[in-house]
């Protein structure tokens, strides 16, 4: 009879973290705000520590140290360290590290530190509960451009007292000044911290299962909009694995994505540069490549003619949108020159030409929608 191997030891801290928590705020919170009660400005408080330690999360933890997706002046950085250890979600140092690993190995059930195919539970919260991959917690060579930055590497050496410090002193102050520091304690403390913990989990978990892939479906992340509300724009999860570089998770601007907003204004005021984005052009081909193969797989029950068509208008179409962002290069280029030289460059000609092939490239792609609705009546 094979042997079944043995799980891993239990992580009793976490585990105890957040089990206490959990129940303290689904059981104990209730039984307060109903026998003695809980003011409005609590739930204020909490709304915006909740906002400050989720965006130090995303655009500090996230964008800008785990994928350098912008550079941060110390300031920022030393903000989104605090906030970093309110949210309680270990050091930016092995935050980050982990994180590498997961885009790196993503899916891979032995290397990818919470592999959404080991399930929904080991997703989300389990893999922080046993020890599975025990040498992450000092293995950081993967993170050794961030070892160079003395903010990340004084959160990291101090993490431990600055996270109690924060996680109990702002809580106890705040309820202090607001007349109740128990009620500062279960709401701005335990209650706000487990909603932290778990919208933050749920990009983990439930963006890996729940969600459409218009970008890729070589990995099992999805875009969902419901979680990018709930976590501060990271729900655009197919988008973000496939162009990991990109400062932004939601590109279009009606997505909803605050972390995105918060760094722009962060470069408005100075005190952020070097704003990396993902080209266009590859973009608008990782999807239009999705869209061609599943028109393939449900052209199989379409005639022959049909499909030969959707390659033959995926070709065209491709090649226009190669043009068309080359051309719009050109445009914005000279436009930059003209201005940086002080010379009178002929740019109108060249803005004539760019909107004429937008509206050629309009055309194609209301006439590839076209065809694809055609493919879909033969599924």
């Amino acid at each position: 009879m094979q042997k079944i191997s043995e799980k891993p030891p239990i992580i009793w801290l976490n585990t105890l973290v957040f089990s206490i928590t959990f129940i303290v705020a689904i059981v104990g919170v209730p039984l307060y705000a109903y026998s003695v009660g809980i003011g409005a400005a609590f739930w204020w408080v909490m709304l915006g520590t909740a906002c400050f330690a989720g965006l130090s999360i995303t655009a500090g933890y996230h964008r800008l140290w785990a994928h350098r997706t912008y550079d941060a002046n110390p300031v920022i950085r030393f903000i989104f360290a605090i906030g970093g250890a309110v949210a309680l979600q270990n050091s930016a140092l092995h935050w980050s590290s982990d994180h590498r690993e997961h885009h790196k190995h993503v899916d891979d059930n032995d290397k990818d530190p919470y592999s959404a195919k080991r399930g929904f539970w080991y997703s989300h919260i389990g893999w922080m509960i046993r020890e599975y991959q025990a040498s992450r917690y000092t293995d950081y060579d993967n993170v050794k451009d961030l070892q160079k930055d003395p903010i990340v590497m004084w959160q990291h050496k101090h993490y431990l007292p600055l996270t109690l410090f924060v996680n109990f002193g702002w809580p106890i102050a705040a309820g202090f000044m607001l007349g109740d520091v128990w009620a500062g304690l279960l709401v701005i403390g335990v209650l706000r911290l487990v909603l932290n913990h778990h919208t933050t989990f749920f990009i983990n978990s439930l963006a890996h299962i729940w969600g459409k892939q218009p970008y890729t479906d070589k990995n099992t992340a999805r875009d969902n909009g419901v979680l990018a509300f709930l976590t501060f724009g990271e729900g655009y999860h197919n988008y973000h694995h496939i162009f990991a570089a990109d400062y932004r998770n939601g590109i279009r601007w009606w997505q909803f994505d605050p972390t995105k907003w918060l760094i722009v204004a962060s470069k408005w005021l100075g005190l952020a540069k070097n704003l990396k984005r993902s080209s266009p052009y590859q973009v608008e081909r990782a999807k239009l490549q999705m869209q061609l193969k599943r028109a393939q797989l449900k052209a199989q029950a379409a005639p022959e003619s049909l499909f030969e068509r959707a390659q033959e208008h995926y070709d065209k179409l491709g090649q226009q949108l190669k043009a068309y962002y080359q051309a719009r290069k050109k445009l914005l280029d000279t436009r930059t020159k003209a201005l940086k030289e002080h010379v009178n460059l002929d740019i109108d000609a060249l803005k004539r030409q760019v909107d004429e092939m937008k509206a050629s490239l309009e055309m194609q792609k209301r006439s590839w929608k076209a065809l694809l609705n055609q493919i879909q009546q033969h599924a």
